[in-house]
Formats: C-alpha cells, structure tokens, sequence
C-alpha cells in the first residue's frame, strides 16, 4: 500500500477528462492536477519547447513524492514519453488514440482521428498505425482551434459548429464508422459532434485505456492507496486556492 499522490499533468483542463476516468476506477486515491495553463496549447509549439514544458512539470510533480505520473495529453506524450521513462524512476503513463479498438470494430468502414498539429505530423502516431497496418484505413486531421475554444470554455457556440463543420468538409463521414479524439481536450465537444457528424459514426477517445493501465502498475508494484478522495490543483506549479476556480475545475471534471 502507498498513501502518496498520483500525479496527473495536461497542457490545459483536457486531462480532466482522463482523471475523471482514473477516479471511476481509482477513487480511494489522493490526485495532485497540473495544467500548464502558461503554455497551453502544446499542439502549435516545437518539439524543443514542448519538451522543456513536460520537464518542468514532471520535476515538479517528482518533487511533490507522487507515486505515478499519467501524462495526461497527446501532444505530450507524443513528443516526450520516452525521454520520460528514461529519466524518471517512476511508473509513467501516457496516453495513446484509442485507434486499435477503432479498427478491431470499424465494420468495413474508415477511421479518422482528429488530433492536435503536433500529434498529427509525429513519428509517434504514424509508427502507431503502420504497426496496426491501417495505412489506408486511418485518416488524420489536425484541429488545434479546438484546445482554444475548451481553455475559454466554449463548448457548443456557433462559432465551434462552425469551426468543425468547415474542418471536416473534405471527408465523405458516409464513409468512416469511427471518429478518435486523439487530444484530452476533444471529449468537451461530443455532444457538440454528435449534432453534426452521421449517426453512424462512433466516437472515442483514450482515457478509459490509461485508468486501466494506471490501475494495473498500481495493483502490480502494491502501490494502490487507501485514502479519502483528495484533489489539489495546480497552475503551471502555482495551487489554485480561489474557491470560484476550484469550482469552475470540479465542474469541468465532471462535465464528460
């Protein structure tokens, strides 16, 4: 048994979405969230600065004795898991597309992932699907504009409907059985895709993969805690204490 705190890091609230699922399956844990609200959105940064950005709140969250660190974003985790697990003597865990499942249940149809720049264009993702062999099934699209509208809580305006309907022009959606969020931001907006994309079309994201991947380190090194749920947040390494704001975060938390 291990009381410390899991450390759970976003470049934003997107991890909120993954955390919500991590306390299904967790809930007698302590959670420290990191948002690295000073340099959100990570998806339109060089690979040198998202890199330096993870460092810092990796080190910081090491220097707060948690148990495990789920890093809580695609970018992120595209960019720098392997670096990570080199240089940290802690279970980490990364988040990945939920594209396997996609495919394992496709029906004969195409797959598209929609996901940040950084994620999109990385060897990462495309090293993924080459080993799956879904070259000609997976699709990718970049949707960096959607990470803004969820940092400014804009969730289903106008503005997003529009955004989406023009980014997703291109594609015949008659032809895909599934859409991947392959960013932690996405899940805010699936009432919002699911006005606008076939009924036929699933959608899907990673998060319930890295709870249960979080689960098994934590059964098989004995680290499981036996606490009252706890959740303390953090700006960029600064708590959040105003009470509006850790409102506004449990609301969020709670939204998916």
């Amino acid at each position: 048994m291990n009381n410390n705190p899991i450390g759970v890091f976003d470049s934003g609230i997107g991890g909120l979405s993954v955390l919500r699922q991590i306390i299904k399956l967790l809930p007698n844990e302590k959670y420290i969230y990191y948002a690295d609200t000073d340099n959100v959105p990570y998806g339109l940064k060089t690979k040198e600065q998202i890199l330096e950005y993870v460092e810092n709140a990796i080190d910081f969250l090491n220097s707060k004795k948690v148990k495990a660190i789920v890093v809580a974003c695609n970018t992120a985790t595209s960019v720098a898991i392997k670096d990570l697990r080199s240089d940290y003597n802690i279970p980490i865990i990364g988040i990945e597309p939920a594209i396997k499942p996609a495919i394992e249940n496709r029906k004969n149809k195409k797959v598209l992932l929609m996901a940040t720049p950084v994620t999109v264009k990385g060897e990462k993702i495309k090293n993924l699907i080459k080993r799956l062999g879904a070259e000609d099934i997976v699709e990718l699209i970049a949707m960096p504009k959607l990470v803004e509208f969820a940092e400014s809580g804009e969730f289903n305006t106008e503005r997003v409907k529009e955004y989406i309907r023009e980014s997703l022009e291109r594609f015949n959606l008659e032809e895909y059985s599934y859409l991947v969020l392959g960013c932690t931001h996405f899940p805010y907006f699936k009432t919002t895709l699911k006005e606008i994309l076939p009924d036929s079309i699933c959608i899907i994201d990673g998060s319930i993969g890295v709870a249960e991947r979080l689960k098994e380190v934590l059964e098989e090194n004995k680290m499981l805690g036996s606490n009252k749920l706890e959740i303390t947040f953090y700006y960029s390494g600064r708590k959040v204490e105003e009470k509006l704001e850790i409102e506004k975060l449990k609301n969020l938390l709670n939204r998916i």
